[in-house]
């Protein structure tokens, strides 16, 4: 009891706290009074009257408005914000990190202090800290109040009875010290109301007004005063912890380690309910670590059994205790005697054959491993916490451990073999691997709240796949240069050679060339529909076609059969070299069958010109030797080694991308990888098919059609009078179709294969520009060339023309009959040019056909213009000059371009000159420019008026109407 001395010390304090503070003494300098003035201004006129300040004479002056939005000091802090010379939010910010063991100290220096810690936003911190509602601990902080209150009833009903005692303590005597009110905080018993008590209440902010019961505060001083007595035990043993503990909450497994839980939460960084929290969470650790030992023993012991129910609650308890630092061992330990990981017997190199892969003993292996998978990985899904993802951890070792060496052993011993079986053993062995999956998937099913997503189970498989995918997509763009290297030299081997085929015209001898590509096309696509076989199995190659047929046009191309890349094995392209070629012995093996037949009239099947596509089978043949060998007609001469068509080959562009297809399927085994190696698959995708762009463009097509029109330069005309046909400009038409028809293999291969890997609309895409790049190349190359076909096109025309024109063909003999027909040089010239425009359509763009007519058109007219000036023309052969003028003009129209067809008309209208009998009419027709639509200029007309047989006798009559001159009375000769 505090004696007499005691209490007046006490009741001296609380006097002198009501008592105004004594004044400052009157000596101050003037700064100090403005200083102390400036203060009291900021504290309000009530702090100055507490203060005594005496008024000053002086005001200090305002400082310069610099700014409108400028603001003092003293209005941007308002008194009513402050607790001392410090903002509130300060405080707050203080009081959220303080220990809860300080609050009440911190409380005891103001009445303002003591209701800023009733503000809910701190202790909400400190609840949410505790993780009450989030752990389901509302139960385990039920059976530890309901114990403490068993514990206070059994100490009430032992302690002496008393008899109540009036002293002078005040709010101090009538605390229970046994069962504290909810308000309070363990052993600073009352201090809160005792000081609210004694003090005069002050006008605090609504938000720092005390709450309702059901505040984070009221919520947390229950846990508090809950927790705290548990706290003496931890300065025991760990064995006598967890004794005394299993008496505090339920005796099962799981409450054990909820209050576990719970009391290593209350004893974090975050609350620090006491000083040396720090040494008891220490304890606490232990007797944990303890308590889950025997966890993990009972758990073996029920394992053994078979008994799921008790090795659930033992997981579940042992959950509850991990703290997250490092692998959970219960977890680890179960996984660990699977006897999965201690089989042996498994013999990788039993896939690799004496024929190439097979992986028949990978899919026994595969499914030992899918079994083991779906039987303990269902228990694990059963038993374990989803929270624990012990499935994936176990697959994961399952992969790493057992699958990832069984691939290693294989890869290694493929890859000595040779680089393309090592490619297609890792694509096989990914997609092989990929089938635990799914079967991931099933077992998670065995728990709706699994947490098992189809993202985590690929993921296993991903991660097991990392350590080959740098070497395997290294070596897949490598292999794939090599392979395109080996197309292209075989095929400039063969050119070098002067290899002759016996393979003619293919498009332009058809009956229907259009048809003829629909058809190719079909197929082509066909063939790129068709599923590529990744993981190898054992089964009978195909291969061989040609096409059988009499002296008809080929309207069918076999190589284009699906049988040949169907089960290919993933080889070198090579040759024949490799062992593959296509039988030529249709008869002696009979077992062909039809892939497509082409359409044909019925006239033709009349006459026996069926073209039909067939297919052989041979055991011998490569998938990726495409060497097709055509059979077309019975003259073998009509082949000759210089033909122009033989440049390019559509098997070489088949087997570019037949290659490169072959590699993409197996790049997009792995196209769903996430992170750094998906970005390096799908560049790798982007860079295989850039790659058959580039060989295709520059090593084969661009080269057939320079080689072409080089040859083409070299043609002369005089050489081959015996037939009208340009036979190396038919040869390059034929090129032009070939050229197309790759270009638009090569659309539909990017349609259907790349188009989902990458954004069409990109213009700054890679692929999109090397195949832009590409189709300008070839356009660039069949301009050139037809510039070129052009020269010796019309070079034979004008030969033809010279040399079929007879000498009087214009200057018939007066007695000669009158036949208004074309001459033989007209019919001859437009004949030719007819076979020629119409062996171009349907192999180019309309602008370029275009283009090659209008040029057509522009040189004929100079040669025509150029051979009437050669000519002596009378009256008689006007008429047939007329009649020559109105069959060109007649083939120009048919070609439907308005622009040189009008330039004809005009020249058409030019032949008039030369039937009209008087002088001066002819003068004032060649006066007469809007006749020929400004096309001729009376020059012009004069030098063609020349070539009339008459001139001589005209000549004075047509100067002097058309220039008005005569040289009788306007010349004067000295």
């Amino acid at each position: 009891m505090p004696s007499a001395n005691t209490r007046s010390e006490i009741q001296n304090t609380r006097t002198a706290a009501k008592q105004p503070p004594a004044a400052p003494a009157m000596k101050v300098s003037a700064e100090a009074k403005n200083e102390q003035h400036v203060q009291t201004e900021e504290e309000g006129p009530a702090a100055r009257i507490r203060g005594g300040c005496i008024p000053c004479p002086f005001k200090a002056l305002e400082p310069v408005r610099l700014q409108t939005g400028f603001k003092s000091q003293k209005q941007l802090v308002s008194p009513k914000n402050l607790v001392g010379r410090l903002p509130s939010d300060l405080h707050l910010i203080i009081l959220s990190h303080l220990p809860v063991h300080d609050f009440p100290a911190y409380a005891l220096c103001s009445h303002a202090t003591s209701a800023l810690a009733y503000d809910d936003s701190i202790w909400q911190k400190r609840w949410n800290a505790l993780g009450v509602g989030k752990n389901g601990f509302g139960a385990t902080l039920d059976d530890v109040e309901a114990h403490q209150k068993g514990q206070v009833a059994a100490s009430r009903a032992a302690a002496p009875p008393t008899i109540p005692v009036d002293d002078d303590f005040g709010d101090f005597a009538t605390v229970d010290v046994l069962q504290p009110k909810p308000d309070e905080m363990g052993d600073f018993v009352g201090g809160f109301d005792a000081l609210a008590a004694t003090a005069k209440p002050l006008q605090v902010p609504l938000a720092f007004a005390p709450a309702l019961k059901d505040t984070f505060r009221n919520k947390f001083i229950r846990a508090h005063n809950l927790l705290k007595p548990l706290l003496r035990h931890l300065s025991s043993p760990p064995h006598l912890i967890l004794s005394q503990f299993g008496s505090v909450a339920s005796p099962s497994l799981r409450s054990q380690a909820k209050l576990f839980h719970l009391l290593a939460l209350f004893l974090s960084e975050a609350i620090r309910p006491v000083k040396k929290y720090d040494v008891l969470a220490l304890a606490l650790r232990s007797a944990m670590d303890r308590f889950d030992a025997s966890l993990l023993s009972a758990f073996d012991v029920a394992d053994g059994k078979g008994d799921e129910v008790t090795m659930k609650e033992a997981a579940e308890s042992s959950w509850e205790l991990w703290d997250g630092a490092g692998d959970w061992e219960m977890g680890k330990v179960w996984a660990e005697k699977r006897e999965i990981f201690y089989q042996h017997g498994w013999k990788p190199l039993d896939n690799i054959t004496k024929n190439g892969l097979d992986f028949t003993p990978m899919d026994e292996f595969m499914s030992q491993i899918l079994a083991a998978v779906s039987e303990h990985g269902a228990r694990a899904v059963r038993i374990f916490p989803p929270p624990a993802q012990v499935l994936i951890a176990f697959a994961d070792r399952i992969a790493n451990e057992v699958v990832g060496e069984y691939i290693t052993s294989l890869l290694e011993r493929a890859r000595e073999v040779s680089t393309a079986m090592f490619l297609q053993a890792t694509a096989a062995c990914f997609r092989v691997s990929w089938k635990m999956v799914d079967t991931l998937m099933v077992a998670a099913q065995e728990r709706e709240d699994s947490e098992i997503t189809r993202t985590k189970a690929e993921d296993v498989i991903y991660r097991m796949f990392e350590v080959n995918m740098d070497e395997y997509l290294d070596e897949e763009v490598e292999y794939l240069k090599l392979v395109f290297d080996s197309i292209c030299k075989s095929w400039d081997r063969q050119m070098a050679e002067k290899a002759t085929s016996n393979s003619t015209t293919r498009f332009l001898s058809a009956h229907n060339p259009a048809q003829v590509k629909r058809n190719v096309l079909t197929s082509f696509t066909n063939v790129l529909l068709l599923p590529v076989t990744i993981v190898p199995r054992t089964v009978n190659a195909v291969g061989g076609a040609l096409i059988t047929g009499g002296s008809a046009a080929v309207q069918g191309i076999a190589m284009l059969n699906p049988q040949r890349w169907a089960g290919g094995t993933g080889g070198v392209a090579g040759g024949a070299a490799d062992g593959g070629a296509y039988s030529k012995n249709f008869e002696k093996e009979g077992n062909g069958s039809m892939l497509f037949e082409a359409d044909v009239d019925d006239d033709e099947e009349e006459n026996d010109r069926k073209t039909v596509a067939t297919f052989t089978s041979d055991s011998k043949y490569h998938s990726s030797n495409v060497t097709s060998v055509l059979k077309i007609g019975k003259d073998p001469d009509t082949v000759t080694a210089n033909q122009l068509d033989l440049l390019l080959s559509l098997d070489v562009a088949l087997e570019l991308i037949h290659a490169d297809r072959e590699a993409l399927k197996r790049v997009e085994a792995f196209a769903g990888y996430p992170g750094h190696y998906g970005h390096r698959v799908r560049d790798t995708i982007e860079e295989l098919f850039i790659l058959m762009l580039q060989t295709l463009g520059e090593r084969h097509v661009t080269k057939g059609f320079a080689q072409a029109t080089e040859r083409m330069t070299e043609y002369k005309p005089a050489e081959h009078e015996e037939t009208t046909s340009v036979a190396p400009l038919v040869q390059f038409f034929e090129l032009v179709h070939l050229g197309d028809m790759i270009q638009s293999m090569v659309q539909v291969y990017f349609d259907k294969e790349l188009a989902p890997h990458i954004d069409k609309t990109d213009f700054l895409n890679a692929v999109v520009r090397e195949k832009k790049r590409f189709e300008n190349a070839l356009d660039e190359s069949v301009a050139g060339g037809l510039n070129a076909g052009t020269d010796v096109l019309m070079n034979q025309v004008e030969h033809i023309i010279l040399t079929q024109t007879k000498p009087r063909e214009y200057y018939p003999p007066e007695d000669a009959p009158l036949d208004l027909g074309p001459t033989k040089a007209c019919t001859k010239a437009i004949n030719c040019l007819e076979k020629h425009c119409k062996l171009l359509k349907g192999s180019t763009s309309k602008e370029v056909l275009e283009v090659f007519y209008q040029e057509i058109g522009i040189r004929l007219i100079a040669i025509l213009q150029k051979h009437i000036k050669r000519q002596i023309i009378s009256l008689n052969g006007g008429f047939q000059v007329i009649a020559d003028l109105n069959t060109y003009h007649a083939f120009i129209s048919s070609l439907k371009v308005q622009a040189i067809a009008s330039d004809f008309s005009h020249l058409k209208m030019l032949g008039h000159v030369y039937v009209v009998e008087d002088a001066k009419d002819l003068a004032q027709i060649v006066r007469d420019v809007t006749r020929y639509g400004g096309a001729y200029r009376p020059e012009d007309i004069y030098e063609f008026i020349q070539r009339r047989s008459d001139w001589k006798k005209i000549e004075k009559v047509v100067d002097k109407t058309m220039y008005n001159l005569s040289f009788k009375e306007d010349c004067i000769i000295c």
